[in-house]
Parts: structure tokens; C-alpha cells; sequence
């Protein structure tokens, strides 16, 4: 019998980039895949030319609340297991404003307790179990019984709504995995789903799972490569120069450099950072440079936080928008469209550098053969609502083989002098730095991820 019918599992916008906006979907078609996206997004993927079958319903309030404490319980475990506080970093408290809020927390550390330490297997059988009682699950259990497929591939580690289908899928004897969307997921407990097997960026990636996740076999890790950088190796993306500008419409005849945003809970000074950033590039126009910076801002940052720089300095930045859409109240609901594959390759592409906090934008300049400055100090005479030296110890940058992986702009002061020595050139060591950190973190092959996903389900599907 042929194996080739494979479900992408989308179970919210996380996804669309990597998997329907890539190579994705045509190297599975020429391989000979019947792909459908069982697509649990707003995104009528028909519109381009995917096999869309849409996917209603939602996780039980229950599940959600048991999801919650098993993160907390998982962190506290590695707290312990690694003699480090660094994972408390990656718990956040929500808001509670509600009494219905309050409750949902009071059970929450209900859980906590109850099933903390060795008693952690328990709450993922909860989990399961509370999952299976749903009409929800029901509702895909029937899905794949009519439709028939031969392997569930769930495209993000983390919604707590792909819990069903993957259930389902297992219960109906259908092989399942899922990727591990993001380079610091794994040490900040966010596994939430339980398949047959994990697909993972790199060897790096999978010593991760091996360690955070003991119940975890090292033969259901296959390492793959992520799509998301295989943009950068696709020359035919490139825009001429006038298309580009007239695209943004920025100003001809400059060099441009990147500053690229975080989300306000990651990088709450970044408005400090972006004007720090342009008075250094007044500095260095006043020495004879013809520099204006392109501003990217987080692409689920729809606040109005930058307003006042832009104004004030729209002499020397200009925003090169994320071509995002926002299309709920919650962040996992702003999704990308398929042209920012296209505006976010040529922004690198026309830019000398990028400047931003800790962000992965770092690997995505790398590809360009291109330099990352991380900004590393807290702005003087603002309220202190994160000391930003927190960031820089998270586990995923203990991945840096060097420090001089990037250029560190550890005050103000420094940016027009760090930036003139990264316009003159003078990055060998950080590029050859970069390259090996890069490496580590999306693999060998990062060109080819797409390709080694596919071939990876077909060694399964003929095992």
C-alpha cells in the first residue's frame, strides 16, 4: 500500500510561514505527498492552491487550566534538576482583573500541588484524558476515520487546541509528530503535545528534548532543519533596489541599517533604543555618512509605543512594516501574510546590519553574511520594568559559542562608534562567530529543512 496522504496540522498562525508561505507545500507535492492542511487558522489556504480542510473546536477550559500547571510544574522540576533560577525568568503571571480569573488561578495552583514532583506523568494522563471526553475530539476522531490519513504532522509544539486532533489520531493508530517551532522553547516548558515523534532544527535541539523531556526516546528525535531561514538562500526573492524603495517608500541614494523590535513583555525600552539608535545615526551623518535606519517592528506589536520616535526622527527612520494581520484579540492571532516572506528577505538584503534585543533576527542577518549588535543596558531616567541582562541569560544564549557572536552595545554612548567600526567592515570575527552559532542552532542544512522534513515522514511512513 502507498503511504503518501499527510495532514499538516495548523492549529493556529504559527505555522503559515514555515510551512504554507515556504517550499513547503510544493516539494511535499513533488514527492509524491497528498497534503491537506487540517487548518484550525482564519486563512482560506485554498486561495493558494492548498488542500484546505477546515478544523472547528476548541480544548476544554479544564485541559487549559492543566496545561497551566504542568508548565509550572516543569520549570520548578528544572529549577531544581539544573540549580538554576534562570526558569522562574520564564514564568508569567496573568493579570487577574476577574473573580472568574481568580478562580481559574486558585485551580491552577490547586494543581500545582497536587501533582507536583514525581507525580507530574499523572497530570499529562489528566491532560489526555480530559481531552478525550470532549466533542471536540469526537469531531476529529470522525474527521480521520472518513478522511484517512497515513501520518499527522503538527506544525507548533504548543496550542493547547492541537491536543485533540493528535489524540485522535493516535487513537485511530495514525503516526503523529510535531515541530519544535522556535530555538528557546524547550527549556521554557512549553511542550504541550505528546506525539510519535518530534522534529527538530538540529543536534543541539534534540540534546534539549533528550534532557528536559526524559520521556522522550532519542530514535522518535529527527532532526531536520527549520524552514524559516530557507527564505535567505532563494535569490529569486530579490526585488530590485527601486522596487524595494518604492515598495516602503524610503528615501534613494542612502545605506540603510535594521532595527528590528521586540514584543513589549521581551524589550519594554525598545522606543529607547530605536531614538538612542537614531541619534548615534545623526552622529555618524554628521561625519559624513548618509545613513537612515529601517524600522521592523515586532510583527504582533500593533501598540502605538514607537509613535514619538518616528515623529521626532523621521528624518533617519523609516518603518518597513511586518506584512502581518491581525485578525483576534491575542497574540497567537496575528498572523503573517505571504509577502512579508518577501518584505522581510528584502529588508535584510538591503541592509549593511541589524540592531535589536536578543532576538533571533540575529540568524536571519547571518544568512546575508551580515552582523547583529544586541542592545545590553538599561535606559537611565525611565521607570525599571526589567533589568534587560535577564534576557542575555536564558538558556538558548548559553548556545553562543562565543561572546563575540554579536556586537554588544552595552551603553548609549557607544552605538555611533560600534556601528561606524560594523559599516567599515571590521566584523570578521563576529561574522565567523555567527556562522558557527548559527550552525548549532538550525544545523547544517538550514536551505534544505523542507526537503529533510519530507523525507524524513516517507523513512517513517516505509519503516
Amino acid at each position: 500500500m502507498k503511504h503518501n496522504k499527510v495532514f499538516v496540522l495548523l492549529p493556529d498562525g504559527i505555522g503559515l510561514r514555515n510551512f504554507v508561505f515556504s517550499s513547503f507545500p510544493a516539494i511535499g507535492d513533488h514527492m509524491g505527498f497528498e497534503v491537506t492542511y487540517w487548518n484550525q487558522t482564519s486563512f482560506d489556504l485554498s486561495e493558494l492552491g492548498c488542500r484546505d480542510l477546515k478544523l472547528y473546536g476548541k480544548a476544554s477550559s479544564k485541559t487549559d487550566l492543566y496545561k497551566r500547571a504542568r508548565k509550572e510544574i516543569e520549570l520548578k522540576k528544572f529549577e531544581g534538576q539544573f540549580q538554576d533560577d534562570i526558569y522562574r525568568k520564564y514564568s508569567f503571571k496573568p493579570l487577574i482583573t476577574t473573580l472568574k480569573q481568580r478562580i481559574k488561578k486558585g485551580l491552577v495552583q490547586y494543581y500545582i500541588l497536587k501533582y507536583k514532583g514525581n507525580k507530574l506523568s499523572r497530570l499529562r494522563d489528566k491532560i489526555k484524558a480530559s481531552e478525550r471526553k470532549t466533542a471536540f475530539y469526537k469531531s476529529c476522531v470522525e474527521t480521520l476515520k472518513k478522511e484517512k490519513p497515513d501520518f499527522v504532522f503538527c506544525t507548533n509544539q504548543r496550542p493547547v487546541n492541537a491536543i485533540s486532533p493528535i489524540l485522535a489520531a493516535q487513537d485511530v493508530g495514525i503516526p503523529t509528530a510535531t515541530f519544535i517551532f522556535s530555538w528557546d522553547n524547550v527549556p521554557k516548558a512549553t511542550m504541550v503535545l505528546e506525539t510519535d515523534y518530534y522534529f527538530v532544527w538540529s543536534v543541539h535541539m534534540k540534546n534539549e528534548l533528550l534532557t528536559y523531556y526524559p520521556y522522550i526516546n532519542e530514535a522518535q528525535i529527527h532532526v531536520t532543519g527549520t524552514p524559516q531561514f530557507e527564505c535567505h538562500f532563494q535569490k529569486e526573492l530579490v526585488l530590485s533596489k527601486d522596487e524595494f524603495i518604492n515598495w516602503n517608500n524610503l528615501p534613494k541614494g542612502v545605506d540603510y541599517i535594521c532595527f528590528s523590535g521586540d514584543d513589549v513583555t521581551t524589550s519594554p525600552y525598545d522606543p529607547q533604543y530605536l531614538e538612542a539608535t537614531a541619534k548615534a545615526v545623526r552622529q555618524l551623518n554628521d561625519k559624513g555618512y548618509n545613513i537612515v535606519i529601517l524600522f521592523r517592528k515586532c510583527p504582533v506589536d500593533f501598540s502605538n509605543r514607537f509613535d514619538l520616535v518616528l515623529k521626532t526622527y523621521k528624518d533617519v527612520v523609516y518603518e518597513v512594516s511586518p506584512k502581518w494581520e491581525k485578525r483576534g484579540v491575542y497574540w497567537n492571532e496575528i498572523m503573517p501574510l505571504k509577502e512579508d516572506v518577501l518584505q522581510l528577505f528584502n529588508t535584510i538584503y538591503y541592509s549593511k546590519l541589524v540592531i535589536n534585543v536578543g532576538s533571533s533576527m540575529v540568524f536571519d542577518f547571518i544568512c546575508h553574511n551580515k552582523p547583529c549588535a544586541y542592545m545590553n543596558y538599561n535606559p537611565k531616567a525611565i521607570e525599571n520594568l526589567k533589568d534587560i541582562h535577564t534576557i542575555y541569560k536564558y538558556v538558548h544564549f548559553r548556545s553562543m559559542p562565543t561572546r563575540e557572536s554579536v556586537v554588544w552595545l552595552n551603553n548609549s554612548d557607544m552605538i555611533s562608534e560600534q556601528l561606524e567600526t560594523m559599516l567599515n567592515d571590521e566584523n570578521q570575527t563576529v561574522l565567523s562567530s555567527a556562522k558557527k552559532w548559527f550552525n548549532i542552532i538550525a544545523g547544517e542544512e538550514p536551505q534544505r529543512a523542507s526537503e529533510n522534513i519530507w523525507k524524513t515522514i516517507k523513512g517513517i511512513l516505509n519503516a
